[in-house]
């Protein structure tokens, strides 16, 4: 899949494109659903199926002391965009400027004149231009005017047992509750945090669970508490060590909260590997793939009841990972 992270760095597009517009966020299955059909029937058409989405996300833009936490970073976003069958995205860098493109100037400078639309397909309930002035109907009378089909597609999935519409809402409402397992049903694959390793106060050290600090740059925070989860290094970021890791999915016991124990006031997360002794990885960009939540964080009254039940959570964690 192609990345363009502007209008000017996207080529001129040798065939008719299929072009959807969105912030993807979480890329959930309702997305994928509508994003594979694309995929579907633009492959039938002999065309590109291409999307738009936007970064920093608006609300982020227009109301910055109030950013929306997102489900996904851009880079995750991407990956789960490419596994859709996406042939490219173009990846808008939001501004105020921008904002202010009539919905005809967007439509026309971006949608057509840029990536070459001949069908554009939207969701219903899907607003664009200045002021979100434009929607179904708009598109459809600039279809009509610049010479492209318009498709409506309504909302996409749904759960066999609840009926609830797959949505991003959902996903958060699953997070914030410490649900892992049923945020992965809606994503369709494990919730994943973003970041680099950075020194700690190395108390996990001194106690036998030596552990990775993770600078979180990317992926909503869930419920504070022990979670089993696999960390990957993506970027060694001239780490020798972490040069020999990149791509090995390891598994770990995840601290994600304050440690009150220790008289922790701020929010740390932190994996200890497991079976990885002298692990120093500082520096690398990992992923943090969370699997299950296992207990809240809480305050042990001493460093020996702390390392007692650190030991159980690093058994439980080993059991749900591998459970053969």
């Amino acid at each position: 899949m192609q990345v363009w992270r502007s209008l000017a760095d996207a080529p001129s597009v040798a065939v008719p494109a299929v072009v959807t517009i969105g912030n993807f966020d979480g890329v959930h299955r309702g997305h994928q659903a509508v994003l594979e059909r694309m995929v579907a029937d633009a492959r039938a058409r002999g065309q590109v199926a291409l999307a738009i989405t936007f970064d920093p996300h608006p609300k982020a833009v227009h109301d910055p002391a109030h950013p929306p936490e997102l489900i996904t970073g851009i880079e995750d976003r991407l990956e789960r965009l490419e596994a859709t069958g996406l042939d490219g995205v173009l990846v808008v860098e939001y501004t105020l400027e921008f904002a202010q493109l009539t919905p005809h100037d967007f439509v026309n400078e971006y949608l057509v004149k840029g990536l070459g639309a001949a069908t554009v397909v939207i969701g219903h309930d899907t607003k664009f231009g200045r002021g979100n002035a434009g929607d179904v109907e708009t598109m459809r009378g600039l279809g009509l005017s610049l010479g492209f089909e318009v498709e409506v597609v309504a909302d996409a999935g749904v759960t066999a047992l609840s009926g609830r519409r797959w949505s991003s809402t959902w996903v958060r409402e699953l997070l914030d509750a410490g649900d892992l397992p049923g945020a992965a049903e809606v994503l369709g694959r494990e919730h994943r945090l973003r970041g680099c390793i950075v020194g700690g106060d190395k108390i996990g050290r001194v106690i036998g669970f030596p552990t990775a600090n993770i600078d979180v740059s990317a992926g909503m925070i869930p419920r504070h508490g022990v979670y089993a989860g696999w960390l990957t290094v993506v970027d060694p970021g001239g780490n020798d060590l972490a040069t020999a890791l990149v791509g090995d999915r390891m598994p770990a016991a995840v601290s994600l909260g304050h440690n009150y124990t220790v008289g922790g006031t701020d929010l740390r997360v932190e994996a200890f590997v497991i079976d990885r002794e002298g692990l120093d990885i500082y520096g690398a960009e990992v992923t943090l793939d969370l699997v299950q939540w296992r207990r809240p964080m809480l305050d042990f009254g001493s460093i020996e009841a702390l390392t007692e039940a650190l030991t159980e959570d690093v058994a439980w964690c080993e059991s749900v990972l591998n459970p053969h």
